[in-house]
């Protein structure tokens, strides 16, 4: 049966941008880089986590470059986190939000995807 969830399609017009952000800035690892067709196909892990994330843009999905990514990472910290990431460079559209759910807080990537970053 299923038992996790692998990985997460990010779309992306540069990958090479892209791997830098996701490396440099959000601090994940790369877990496999190698050609697939026009684009290569590069996985990257998130520290800590099962589920990794893909920079890999399917044709026909041009489209979802700058979109919001349906989903979200968890940290411990949103406030913490948010300070770090964005002494790193990493683009917030504003300080964290707290609601009775839990502190989130959106961040965009080097393509303008959209992410939520939230406490667990």
């Amino acid at each position: 049966m299923i038992r996790q969830l692998k990985f997460v399609g990010i779309p992306t017009t540069d990958q090479d941008r892209a791997l830098a952000f996701w490396t440099e800035k959000m601090g994940f690892r790369v877990m496999t880089d190698q050609p697939l067709g026009a684009q290569r196909w590069i996985e990257l892990g998130i520290p800590g986590a099962q589920t990794g994330i893909v920079l890999f843009t399917p044709e026909g999905h041009e489209d979802r470059v700058g979109t919001f990514f349906n989903g979200s990472f968890a940290c411990d910290d949103v406030e913490h986190s948010y300070r770090q990431l964005a002494a790193r460079g990493v683009e917030f559209t504003g300080p964290p939000e707290k609601q009775p759910w839990g502190t989130f807080a959106r961040f965009r990537d080097a393509d303008g995807n959209t992410f939520i970053l939230s406490s667990r």
